[in-house]
C-alpha cells in the first residue's frame, strides 16, 4: 500500500532541502588571509554601507548609555594599541588589494567602565570597545593587542554582515518554503522548522565559531604586522581560561570555541603570523 502522507512528506523534505541550498548560494566575497568564501548579497539584506550606518547609530546610542573609564593610563593603552592595529590593518589591506573593505570605516577605540564585564567587541565600521573587566587579563599592551587584533578582525572580515545575510537567507528559505508547501500548512510548518529551524540555529552557532576562529587567525597576523609578538596570544587565552575557572558551555552549543580549541588553533596559525612579525612576508 502506498502511503500518500509519506510520499508527500518526502516531497516536502526535498523541497525544503532545495530551498536551504538556494538560500545559502550567495557566497561571493573572500575573507583576506584565510581565503574563506562568505555569504553576502542575500536578496533583501542591507549592504555593507547600510550596515555600517546602522551600526554607527547603535554605537552612538550605546555610548550615551554607558560610563566611559576615567583611568587615563588604561584609556591611553586601548587607544594606543588600537591605532597601531588600525595602521597595520590599513597597510595590509592596501598592499594586498582589499582597500574596499575599509570603505565607510570611521575608527574609534573606547574603554567602558564595567569591572564585571570581561569582554570587548567591534561593530561594523571600526567602532571598538573594551570593558575594564578584561584589562587585568590583558595585563599589558601585548595583551590588549591580542584582543584588539581579534575584534578588529571581526570588523574587517565583515562577520556582522555575514551573520545578517545568514539570518536573511534563513528567513527567505522559511518564507518561500511556507508558500511552496501551502497545500498542508500544519505539516509544512512542522517540516520547515524541523529542517531549517532548530538545525539551522545550530548551523548559525557553527558559523559563529568559524568567525571566532577566523578572527583569531586574522588577529594574530594584524598584531604581528603592528609589531606585537603573536606568540603572546595563546598566553592571553591561558589567562582567560584560568580566570573563567573552566566554566564554559559545551563547545557544540557555544558561539565561541573552547579556550583549549582556541589555543590549539592559534598555535596552528602561528607560523604564518610569525612570518609577518619577522618581516618574512
Amino acid at each position: 500500500m502506498i502511503n500518500r502522507n509519506s510520499m508527500r512528506n518526502n516531497k516536502l523534505y526535498k523541497v525544503v532541502g532545495a530551498i536551504v541550498l538556494a538560500a545559502t548560494a550567495y557566497a561571493c566575497t573572500t575573507v583576506p588571509i584565510t581565503g574563506r568564501k562568505q555569504l553576502t548579497g542575500v536578496p533583501g539584506a542591507p549592504d555593507s554601507q547600510e550596515i555600517i550606518a546602522m551600526s554607527s547609530d547603535t554605537y552612538s546610542h550605546l555610548m550615551d548609555s554607558v560610563k566611559l573609564s576615567t583611568d587615563q593610563e588604561q584609556v591611553a593603552r586601548v587607544k594606543r594599541v588600537g591605532d597601531r592595529i588600525k595602521g597595520a590593518v590599513e597597510k595590509y589591506l592596501t598592499q594586498n588589494g582589499y582597500e574596499e573593505l575599509l570603505q565607510g570605516f570611521n575608527w574609534e577605540f573606547n574603554l567602558i567602565e564595567d569591572d564585571e564585564m570581561v569582554n570587548a567587541w567591534a561593530m561594523p565600521g571600526g567602532k571598538v570597545a573594551f570593558y575594564t573587566g578584561i584589562m587585568p587579563i590583558c595585563k599589558d599592551d601585548i595583551g590588549v593587542a591580542v584582543v584588539m587584533g581579534h575584534e578588529v578582525a571581526h570588523a574587517i572580515a565583515k562577520h556582522g554582515e555575514e551573520r545578517i545575510n545568514q539570518t536573511y537567507a534563513k528567513q527567505v528559505g522559511m518564507t518561500v518554503g511556507a508558500i511552496a508547501l501551502g497545500e498542508n500548512p500544519g505539516v509544512a510548518e512542522k517540516l520547515i522548522y524541523q529542517s531549517v529551524g532548530y538545525g539551522s540555529d545550530l548551523g548559525l552557532l557553527s558559523f559563529s565559531r568559524t568567525h571566532e576562529s577566523e578572527a583569531d587567525e586574522l588577529g594574530i597576523v594584524f598584531m604581528a604586522i603592528a609589531g606585537y609578538d603573536p606568540k603572546e596570544a595563546p598566553k592571553f587565552w591561558e589567562r582567560m581560561s584560568a580566570d573563567s575557572g573552566g566554566n564554559q558551555p559545551p563547545e557544540f552549543l557555544s558561539t565561541h570555541p573552547s579556550h583549549e580549541t582556541r589555543i590549539e588553533r592559534l598555535n596552528e596559525a602561528m607560523p604564518k603570523a610569525l612570518e609577518y612579525y619577522n618581516g618574512d612576508n
